[in-house]
């Protein structure tokens, strides 16, 4: 071996740079205050054995990364008369440190047929889904959140007026925004020892702003009763004479895009004649005079009463009875 080796030999040396970071990856990266360090090492032989020296630790601090998103967790348009309406959004915390949110919900959306008043936002409490009154949390002005943990969601509910006058089929939207509390602006943009742990708060791709709009589609259902007659006499002709028999016929017609409950449709027995047992009939089938046997039940001292239930509209139902001419 010659001398050169032999020199290699005994100084060779090999470094090691050592990194220690506390904390798992998220959405938004390495949680926010985490202290990353790192250590070289070098190892050596002297001739006399293995030497190792360690250099200083460096230390960086991550800091802080402010984004947000905000999604409708709506099907589709939400169906609405005047009155009261949810709207329910779900608000992500992408960054990577806790960070609260502002939310902002605005109703006059260019476009719209008809612009809501809202009431309130609400944050749903028990996580059920549902706007529970009493229950879930009414956020106060300015409508902020708790601190939301990095990569923690809530469910948030718009509450709506839809106004008094609105046409079936009208669509009116409503856009939620959440802004980050430290603030938002250009990816990049720098809140100085802003963010969570002592270090910086950064803005990210979103802009630490995220919008979302929720629908609604009005569904203004309404009862269109048109009634009728037809007489005939017992001579065979059309005389509303004593003996004559009158047959009324009710056209009952639910009109527009919703449903509506409990529609029962009635009629008294006129004054001067009297029920014909057994003439009640919907939509062409006959239906028993008792209550409780089916849809209808008929005296000659009560009239005649129809229970329809639940109809969506569009739907046309017709009810006839006779009675005769004291």
């Amino acid at each position: 071996m010659n001398t050169q080796t032999l020199t290699h030999s005994l100084f060779a040396t090999s470094v090691l740079a050592i990194f220690t970071v506390a904390s798992p990856a998220l959405a938004g990266g390495i949680t926010a205050g985490t202290l990353i360090e790192n250590t070289a090492t070098a190892t050596y032989e002297d001739g006399s054995g293995t030497q190792t020296v360690d250099s200083n630790t460096v230390t960086v601090r991550v800091d802080e990364l402010l984004d947000v998103t905000v999604t409708s967790l709506n099907s589709g348009p939400v169906a609405a008369a005047s009155g009261e309406a949810i709207l329910t959004f779900e608000v992500t915390n992408q960054g990577n440190g806790p960070e609260a949110f502002q939310l902002i919900a605005n109703p006059a959306v260019a476009g719209n047929d008809f612009d809501t008043v809202v009431e309130n936002i609400a944050i749903d409490t028990n996580g059920n889904g549902t706007y529970d009154p009493g229950v879930d949390e009414i956020l106060t002005t300015p409508e902020t959140t708790a601190g939301l943990a990095a990569d923690e969601a809530i469910t948030v509910f718009v509450i709506v007026t839809v106004p008094a006058g609105v046409t079936d089929a009208q669509e009116s939207d409503v856009e939620l925004t959440a802004n980050a509390a430290t603030g938002t602006g250009t990816p990049g943009t720098s809140f100085d020892g802003q963010g969570f742990g002592g270090g910086d708060a950064i803005v990210g791709t979103t802009g630490a702003s995220a919008l979302a709009i929720g629908e609604l589609l009005a569904s203004v259902t309404s009862v269109d009763l048109i009634k009728s007659v037809s007489v005939v006499d017992p001579f065979g002709g059309d005389s509303a004479v004593p003996g004559s028999v009158a047959t009324f016929t009710i056209a009952a017609n639910v009109v527009g895009s919703g449903s509506i409950d409990d529609f029962v449709v009635t009629d008294a027995v006129p004054d001067g004649t009297t029920y014909a047992p057994g003439t009640l009939a919907l939509d062409g089938t006959p239906l028993t005079d008792q209550s409780g046997d089916d849809a209808g039940e008929a005296s000659d001292a009560s009239g005649i009463s129809v229970d329809l239930g639940t109809v969506v509209g569009g739907t046309n139902n017709s009810i006839t009875f006779d009675v005769t001419i004291d």
